[in-house]
């Protein structure tokens, strides 16, 4: 007898398998299925989490054999089984977290509640829009239809003295209706909005004008370009599941501090804290499309500084305004003797940008104050600078003198920060080049205030 060719299990047609399968108990279907997957290179985390879609439970509760529930499930959710576990995933760690810390956004998330079947309405937004919605952003929007229109936004916020953003996560109806076909984002749907400044991150369904297809973005107008329709792009993830997972997991990490209730975007490196002596200085830094530019180059950062004093007290948040913020904390450990109280004098930055340009900058207080640490205490600040390129570092120094003893000065080190813009896309065909160098304004003391009243308390 001739030698045949082996026949795979994942080759026979979908019926006669199915045919085939419903002969096993369910438990031993879930064995089969796991054991088969596991010996095909999944991994047994994931095979489990991919099989949560069909269970016991759902087969009771819907009166009907587990053989008729699954084929439901897979010509429902088949063509979503790369992607449903990781944003399955992603969705319940995102809601358990905003449970515990910021509750009122959670009733501002939308289910799968579509006006037609979940699918018949996914599939009129592409009839809409005479275009395919990738699949992971289908499979997302099975799971929760966006957000409500209200603030804050599920997506991030960010505020400084006269100037607020608050990102709203779209529903798949808003989205389509703000669906782009202009010459400069032709193919392009928005995933976010905001009120403030109608700032949206877009996905680009086609390659088109520069972008590749379903990777997403900011888009930025070419202020130096011929063409008015010019956009240039700063991008934000390489597909929606790489683009809401990475948001996610940011924020469930505690990578993005909560404050008022509000996600703020400010990322943390967690090598980037430096302690002498008592005090702690630690800084976030957050980068700002919508008062960046790539053509001309003006890239804009906010940076927050946080430092501890045995007593409780109020955290200050200060805000300055020029194109790059950075949160700083500075903190005086609780274990310090009540002699070690200071109050900051004065502090001094080593700005260091990408093309090798330094620049020193030395000035009274920060932010126009002169705050006193005592054990346990907590300062935080932040403030902003503009570059034109798109990355720089500052590292530096605050000086303080003892309340005991003023002739006892002493300096306390501010760790090394980098602030680097994401990257970023010219339109195509672009071949006008800008090559103007030039940093912001800054007042005799290095910085401009945008926020000297602004208190909130950081979570």
């Amino acid at each position: 007898m001739a030698a045949s060719a082996e026949l795979r299990v994942d080759q026979l047609p979908a019926d006669p398998l199915l045919h085939i399968l419903s002969f096993l108990s369910f438990r031993d279907l879930i064995k089969y299925v796991t054991d088969y997957l596991v010996t095909n290179g999944y991994r047994q985390e994931k095979v489990t989490v991919k099989m949560t879609a069909l269970n016991n439970a759902d087969r009771v509760l819907s009166g009907t054999s587990w053989y008729c529930l699954f084929r439901q499930y897979y010509r429902d959710l088949g063509r979503y089984i790369t992607y449903y576990p990781v944003l399955k995933r992603a969705w319940e760690q995102l809601k358990t977290f905003l449970q515990q810390r910021c509750p009122r956004m959670i009733a501002s998330l939308k289910g799968a509640d579509y006006k037609a079947p979940p699918e018949l309405e996914l599939n009129n937004i592409e009839a809409q829009i005479n275009g395919s919605l990738p699949n992971d952003y289908r499979c997302s929007y099975r799971i929760h239809n966006g957000q409500k229109l209200v603030i804050p936004g599920l997506m991030g916020s960010m505020s400084l003295s006269n100037h607020y953003r608050s990102e709203v996560l779209l529903d798949i109806e808003t989205a389509g209706g703000g669906f782009q076909q202009r010459k400069g984002m032709r193919h392009c749907l928005p995933l976010t909005f905001c009120f403030h400044t109608g700032l949206s991150q877009y996905m680009a369904l086609e390659s088109a004008e520069g972008r590749h297809k379903f990777e997403s973005f900011y888009p930025c107008p070419d202020q130096t370009a011929q063409d008015p329709s010019a956009i240039n792009m700063f991008i934000t993830g390489s597909s929606f599941l790489n683009w809401f997972t990475t948001y996610v997991h940011n924020v469930v990490s505690g990578d993005f501090p909560i404050i008022r209730d509000q996600i703020f975007r400010y990322v943390h490196d967690k090598g980037c804290v430096a302690t002498t002596d008592d005090i702690t200085v630690s800084v976030s830094t957050s980068f700002l499309p919508e008062l960046s530019s790539v053509h001309p180059p003006h890239f804009f950062f906010t940076y927050r500084v946080r430092y501890p004093s045995v007593f409780p007290v109020r955290q200050h948040r200060f805000l300055l305004c020029c194109n790059s913020s950075a949160c700083f904390r500075i903190e005086m450990s609780s274990k310090a003797s009540p002699e070690a109280a200071c109050q900051l004098d004065s502090r001094y930055w080593k700005i260091t940008t990408s093309d090798g340009n330094v620049e020193e900058v030395q000035g009274p207080g920060v932010v126009g104050e002169f705050p006193v640490m005592r054990p346990g205490k907590v300062h935080e600040y932040s403030s902003c600078t503009t570059f034109s390129t798109h990355s720089e570092y500052m590292e530096g120094h605050y000086t303080f003198h003892r309340l005991a003893n003023k002739e006892e000065v002493f300096q306390v080190a501010i760790p090394r920060f980098h602030m680097v813009c994401p990257s970023y896309r010219e339109p195509a065909g672009r071949t006008q080049k800008t090559s103007s160098n030039y940093m912001s304004h800054l007042d005799d003391n290095g910085e401009e205030d945008c926020d000297g009243d602004s208190d909130s308390s950081a979570t």
